[in-house]
């Protein structure tokens, strides 16, 4: 199962949606990798944690620069926090974990919400037309894992005043690219397993 969340499991209807496929579960692991500045005292470290623990999960931080990618097979939840798309692109590359991260996807839960919600998709393109100064590493490579084919833009009410012609950008994205994105705000996510689902508020 394939998650993909704008801010975490940061509502009740996600809680809830996500609450049944969880009950066989027991460990769970909050990856900051994303985060290349502050990691495990990032500020939503501690919010997501006891959402995690909320749904009786053991959770460990866990960080791909410091740790083995292929311990992350240990944890029967996996969750990505935000931060910057392209150095989590990077870091999973650097780390081979791909291939770790697919499997997780297919045979237990993997969360991802904000970069990493674009970094478990196709490509960074769409980040790309907005945020391209995150760029620090200079990819040129912004394939991202294509763990789904689902492309969404997170926080996007949120971002609707903050960024310039916002949405118009995402519309000529989805003309250029044939695509459709799904755009979900903080609390909401889209659940990928054999059937889409999503969870609007």
């Amino acid at each position: 199962m394939l998650v993909l969340c704008s801010n975490g499991l940061s509502s009740k209807e996600i809680l809830s949606h996500i609450n049944d496929m969880v009950s066989h579960c027991k460990t769970a692991a909050l990856v900051v990798t994303a985060d290349n500045e502050y990691k495990e005292s990032n500020y939503h470290v501690s919010r997501c944690v006891s959402e995690l623990e909320s749904l009786n999960l053991k959770v460990d931080i866990f960080d791909l620069d410091k740790q083995p990618a292929d311990l992350l097979l240990d944890y029967d939840v996996v969750e990505f926090i935000g931060g910057n798309p392209y150095y989590l692109l990077h870091s999973i590359r650097e780390n081979n974990a791909t291939e770790i991260l697919k499997d997780i996807a297919i045979n237990r839960i993997l969360i991802g919400w904000s970069a990493a919600a674009f970094v478990f998709s196709p490509t960074l393109e769409l980040v790309n037309c907005y945020s391209p100064e995150m760029n620090f590493l200079g990819l040129t490579d912004l394939r991202g894992l294509s763990l789904t084919q689902v492309q969404v833009l997170p926080h996007y009410n949120k971002f609707l005043s903050r960024f310039d012609k916002f949405e118009e950008k995402c519309c000529i994205y989805e003309k250029e690219y044939n695509v459709s994105v799904i755009r979900i705000n903080d609390g909401e996510g889209v659940f990928i397993d054999e059937e889409i689902y999503v969870c609007k508020l």
